[in-house]
């Protein structure tokens, strides 16, 4: 048995400089998927970012990684005994 595959995809982003409603500091990014063995058209989307003082995190995507509130407790327990004896376990 042979599969046989093909790529005829195409992704193409763009960030840019938008201000809608006169909201300033607004970056705007947009994405165009031409993708016609998945989709039967091409469809285009849309993000904006505005501006912020607060902290930016990274967002990753953790879906099946069922250890990983264990492993946060973990340290945070760690963390815990450290500041209340001043050395690791």
């Amino acid at each position: 048995m042979s599969i046989r595959m093909f790529c005829a995809f195409a992704l193409v982003t763009a960030f840019l400089f938008f201000a809608p409603s006169g909201v300033e500091n607004t970056l705007l990014y947009e994405f165009t998927v031409d993708d016609p063995a998945s989709f039967t058209r091409t469809w285009t989307g849309q993000i904006p970012m505005i501006k912020t003082d607060e902290p930016l995190f990274e967002y990753a995507c953790h879906e099946g990684n069922y250890g990983l509130g264990n492993v946060l407790a973990g340290s945070r327990a760690e963390e815990k005994i450290i500041a209340e004896t001043g050395r690791k376990k």
